[in-house]
Order: structure tokens, then sequence, then C-alpha cells
């Protein structure tokens, strides 16, 4: 099988405006708990991870995109990326470990493990393997459970800050 750009048109822009989407909804909800995100290690971590992953991948399916471009070109702008987003999922855990128990730990390193897993298939796609790009977009397609979950648990650990006594009648 060799690369062919067109057959995954419509795959990388579903994925890459679905990410565009969900960016800028995370990005109103968490503005509506700034403080809250910023004063706390674990929450900014999150906050840092869930926007850098979900704006990382709008970038790669632009750059999958991309006109004229043959699969060699394409595996290392993705490779690229993804060391990119590495190095600050990396820094961010670094900053929140201290305060973050260990389930936040766990998710980190499930999240690492889908942008090594994309990576992989980017790298068979650049030896020449077209079949990397599925591979890319499990990889993607499984960092979407980290980054969605990641935002619900992000708002509702600041929701629970937020939590006001009622009042009596």
């Amino acid at each position: 099988m060799t690369y062919q750009a067109a057959q995954w048109h419509d795959y990388f822009l579903m994925v890459g405006g679905g990410a565009a989407a969900l960016t800028g909804l995370i990005f109103v909800a968490m503005t509506l708990h700034l403080d809250d995100i910023t004063s706390h290690p674990v929450h900014r971590h999150r906050a840092r991870t869930i926007l850098t992953g979900l704006t990382a991948v709008f970038i790669r399916c632009a750059l999958v995109l991309m006109a004229g471009q043959n699969d060699r070109a394409v595996a290392v702008e993705l490779i690229g990326v993804l060391l990119v987003v590495e190095v600050v999922l990396y820094n961010s855990i670094r900053q929140a470990a201290q305060r973050a128990d260990p389930s936040v730990l766990w998710r980190t390193i499930g999240s690492f493990v889908t942008l090594l897993i994309e990576q992989v298939g980017a790298v068979v796609l650049f030896v020449g393997g077209a079949w990397g790009l599925y591979v890319v977009g499990f990889g993607m397609m499984s960092s979407f459970v980290f980054m969605v979950t990641g935002a619900w648990l992000l708002l509702v650990g600041v929701g629970k800050g937020d939590a006001k006594v009622p009042s009596t009648p």
C-alpha cells in the first residue's frame, strides 16, 4: 500500500475540526474557573496538558492536510509536533507531581503512551509503510480519551471548590 494523502482527507479534517471545537469549548470553561485552576498545581497541569494536547491534534491534522507533501515530510512534521507535546507533558507532570495523587501520574503516563504510539506510526510512515497512518490515527483517537476525561476531571475538581452551602428559605 502506498501513501495517498487524498484518502486521509476526511479523517484528518474531521479530527482536526473536532479538536478545534473542543479546544474552544474547554478554553471557555477554564476561563470561568481561572483563579481555581491557576492556584492549584494539579489543575494547572490538567489545563496545560489538555489545551496543549488538543491544539497539537489540530496542528498535526492541519500539517497532514497541507498539500504537496510526501509521506516522509508528513512523518517528520508529526514526529516534531509530538516531541514538543511530550516535553510539555513531562515538564507539566514534574511541576504537579508533589501535589498529585497517583491517578494523575497514571493518567499522564497513559497519555504519554498514546503519543508514543502515534510516534511509532509516524516512524513507520517515514520508512515507507503507509499503514503507519492507521497507527497514528489510533494513537490520536486514544489521546482524545485522556484529554476529554481530563477536561471533565478538571472541571469537576474546580467545581468542588465552588460548591456553596444552600441558604435556607
